[in-house]
């Protein structure tokens, strides 16, 4: 399993409760036609100041199957919307070792 981490900023005029309302019913609600998605889920950064305001935690089977998943319409369409509305500073990708602890 992959694990991949985005560090998002909203572009300068963005509300973020639009932001957020995209990311729940839109983003989240795309996750189950992209296969090699096992989870994912956006949080609000608190403890930094801007230009850091979100990161997203995606959890893929293979950076490979994920690459594949990203030529499909439905994550162009993802890519599309995002990108009218914050940027991806930055991506970390790394692989779990063990399987971690989950309470």
């Amino acid at each position: 399993m992959t694990i991949i981490i985005h560090r998002i900023r909203l572009h300068d005029g963005v509300d973020a409760e639009r932001f957020e309302k995209w990311v729940r019913e839109v983003d989240y609600a795309t996750c189950p036609e992209l296969p090699s998605v096992l989870a994912f889920g956006v949080q609000r950064v608190v403890a930094v100041s801007p230009p850091l305001h979100y990161f997203e935690i995606i959890e893929v089977t293979s950076r490979e199957e994920f690459e594949r998943d990203m030529e499909s319409p439905q994550f162009q369409r993802l890519v599309e919307d995002f990108g009218q509305m914050a940027k991806v500073l930055d991506e970390v990708t790394g692989e779990r070792i063990g399987d971690g602890y989950r309470a």
